[in-house]
């Protein structure tokens, strides 16, 4: 199958695109994260996934769109149900570019955290997918979490330390008893 995979970030992408090509299909990589804060760690990540993107000979399509307002107008009412926001939106994005350029499938490689609700991503993929003619490939990427780990330090790639938005690196740096 030829497939889209939405990539949050260059090590998280690794262990999916892999066992994707290990499987037979023809993969091609998607950037677009307008959520990530602050903006010098939106370049370093998209830098990062160009980087892999060289190391692993993928093809890439980049929507540069950095739309931080957007985000934040979304999810400042309900922080703490900002994942679907931004499971919403990416996944959205990635299923119009594989429909717009001819591929069979998109995925996720949000399918690799095992910090993520897949449950939730899986049924919003699906449910992008048929709205918008295209199969979504749902695979559970989880066990090959600490592979994906040794690939990225192997190949030197820039390794964030929180999801990426700014509650997200709230909830990484704030010490827990400061948090309201």
């Amino acid at each position: 199958m030829k497939i889209l995979l939405h990539i949050c970030c260059g090590p998280c992408a690794l262990y999916p695109l892999r066992t994707l090509r290990a499987a037979g299909h023809e993969v091609t990589g998607f950037f677009f994260n307008p959520n990530i804060h602050p903006y010098q760690e939106y370049a370093r990540r998209l830098e990062a996934v160009h980087d892999m993107a060289r190391k692993e000979a993928l093809p890439l399509i980049i929507r540069d769109d950095y739309d931080l307002e957007s985000f934040l107008a979304n999810v400042a009412p309900a922080p703490e149900k900002r994942c679907g926001y931004c499971y919403v939106s990416r996944l959205k994005a990635a299923a119009e570019a594989a429909t717009g350029n001819g591929f069979e499938a998109f995925s996720a490689s949000l399918l690799y955290s095992r910090y993520q609700r897949h449950d939730e991503i899986r049924s919003l993929g699906e449910h992008l997918g048929r709205e918008h003619g295209v199969t979504f490939h749902y695979e559970d990427f989880r066990p090959g979490w600490q592979e994906g780990i040794r690939l990225s330090k192997e190949l030197g790639l820039y390794r964030q330390q929180y999801c990426g938005c700014i509650y997200s690196e709230k909830e990484r740096y704030l010490p827990r008893e400061k948090r309201s």
